[in-house]
């Protein structure tokens, strides 16, 4: 029988390495790459996920600018399973990354250089985008304080918002993970380049969205990415009270205004949207507002809705009803 269990073990490690060797991921530059081609069946094709920020984002700029895509739904293990580091995915993005664009089979990569490139290459590239150089530097500033940045983003809270919300989803990831088999975050565990997440996954699994208030390393993430967002919040509010709004760059609607969409819209589905205080934040409310009434907000965002968010966005919702602990300790700052 010994034999029978070597052999056995030799079969699995020699699986591993051919899997693994098939599953090599690694950090892709941003922008068009005109070196790499995908099959395609239209001039924009999409891949992206329902869950993704970035994914929002560029999904809310090709709803503005008008621009028909084939979407490809690749789901993260948040929304089931690790398909983005599936053999077929990485043929399409090598980093295991959403969203991706695809122009006439050419993959566009990381979701800041997909909409700059998604509006200059639409029929009307000065709708989202402004003319006037000064004015588009300012858009640019906000679209960079609006971006993730890193493949650690919470190390580095201050340089911009989006840096903060890994840390204010960390209830979600909670509580949408309760679903996910956990075979599937092994999955991540053998074959994601970064080996953090799924094993954060793992702890969250077992930890549960319940006893989350016990994870102390968690309760201060949720915490300190919570001041430095208010902290952001702060300069957006200063910021939109000296131009008059009603957008970013005044008049006009632009990019930095998708970017910061997400921002709350992230907030919403982690039911932190209330922390959202009129006495502190006037302007960013009536502008969060306004936001909404887009049409593109509803086509990108709500219409897209995945059940597994809408299922973790009610589950923290009764938890902060029923248990008061749960709400002083991770909204303690709300």
């Amino acid at each position: 029988m010994g034999w029978i269990a070597a052999a056995c073990c030799v079969a699995i490690v020699a699986w591993y390495m051919r899997e693994r060797s098939r599953r090599r991921t690694h950090a892709m530059m941003g922008g068009i790459h005109l070196d790499r081609t995908v099959p395609y069946t239209a001039e924009f094709e999409l891949y992206h996920n329902a869950f993704s920020l970035c994914s929002k984002k560029v999904r809310m700029c090709m709803a503005e600018l008008g621009l028909p895509y084939v979407s490809h739904h690749v789901d993260l293990v948040e929304t089931g399973s690790y398909e983005n580091i599936g053999r077929r995915y990485l043929a399409v993005s090598p980093a295991a990354l959403v969203p991706v664009l695809i122009h006439n089979g050419h993959p566009i990569y990381e979701s800041h250089d997909i909409i700059t490139y998604a509006a200059e290459h639409s029929p009307t590239p000065d709708l989202l985008v402004p003319q006037d150089p000064q004015v588009r530097a300012v858009m640019q500033r906000w679209i960079d304080q609006s971006s993730l940045t890193g493949d650690d983003p919470v190390k580095d809270l201050d340089s911009t918002a989006g840096n903060c919300i890994p840390g204010l989803t960390v209830p979600m990831f909670a509580a949408m993970i309760a679903d996910i088999p956990t075979r599937h975050i092994i999955e991540g565990l053998l074959f994601h380049r970064i080996k953090s997440r799924p094993l954060f996954f793992l702890i969250l699994k077992a930890a549960g969205l319940r006893r989350l208030p016990k994870l102390a390393p968690a309760v201060r993430l949720i915490n300190a990415s919570w001041r430095r967002m208010g902290l952001h919040l702060d300069d957006l509010e200063r910021h939109l009270a000296s131009t008059g709004g009603p957008w970013i760059t005044g008049g006009q609607f632009t990019l930095a205004d998708v970017s910061w969409t997400v921002i709350f819209e992230r907030l919403r589905e982690a039911d932190r949207i209330d922390a959202l205080q009129h006495a502190r934040w006037p302007q960013v409310c009536e502008y969060w507002a306004r936001l909404q009434g887009r049409p593109s907000y509803r086509t990108a965002m709500l219409d897209l809705q995945h059940p597994l968010v809408l299922r973790g966005t009610a589950r923290i919702a009764e938890l902060k009803g029923a248990h008061p602990g749960f709400r002083s300790v991770l909204y303690s700052n709300s």
